[in-house]
């Protein structure tokens, strides 16, 4: 089975009115937020399957935080990640760093961690659910206390937010908002923000090499 072109998939992106265009904006509104309530001083956003970078470089260049933030976006296809690389550059942010590698595997980006802002978006959707639920739950460590996370899932049947939903809060997380728009693949869009007072284990990995997830073949 031929894997997916997910260069070509962000063309979708090209579309104002497409789903994907949808999520994308409430995921940057959600993204500006979360910078903007982040602790003053230096920041640390981490995205994983970054795509081309549509939500991060669409934010930073015209927030007032940018130079706070220290950004390393992961994405596995060398198109999108050049891509990334093209945008920031353009866009003149230094302090973001594209890697290309596998966002499944945390060895990839655990010395970016812990986070203040974590993108889990274009993910749930392409793993399976227990992929989903060892990712909401290694989240608390991945993240620093009070920090945020931004994720998608659509809901087609069988529609797994409400527990994905549920996952994130049996990790230490308060939900922040969860969104969900009337479109043809009904897309949404979760924030949950780290309790201050979460029981997180002390070590933030179990292992460098802990995978998290793999995509589905498509």
């Amino acid at each position: 089975m031929a894997s997916k072109d997910w260069a070509r998939w962000h063309e979708q992106y090209d579309d104002p009115a497409s789903p994907l265009s949808v999520r994308l904006a409430l995921v940057r509104a959600h993204l500006a937020n979360a910078i903007t309530a982040a602790p003053p001083g230096t920041l640390r956003l981490v995205s994983l399957c970054a795509g081309q970078g549509h939500d991060v470089i669409g934010v930073l260049p015209v927030h007032p935080r940018r130079d706070d933030v220290t950004a390393v976006l992961v994405e596995a296809d060398a198109r999108n990640a050049g891509l990334a690389r093209e945008r920031a550059a353009q866009a003149g942010l230094t302090s973001i760093e594209v890697r290309q590698a596998d966002a499944g595997l945390t060895a990839n980006y655990a010395d970016a961690l812990p986070a203040d802002v974590l993108l889990l978006c274009g993910i749930f959707g392409n793993v399976s659910p227990d992929d989903i639920h060892a990712t909401a739950t290694a989240a608390a460590p991945m993240c620093r206390p009070g920090g945020t996370v931004i994720w998608t899932r659509h809901r087609r049947a069988p529609d797994l937010t409400p527990l994905v939903r549920s996952w994130f809060a049996e990790a230490g997380f308060d939900e922040v908002a969860f969104e969900r728009p009337a479109t043809a693949n009904l897309i949404s869009v979760g924030v949950h923000r780290l309790s201050a007072c979460a029981a997180v284990p002390a070590t933030a990995l179990a292992a460098p090499a802990d995978r998290l997830f793999t995509f589905l073949a498509s």
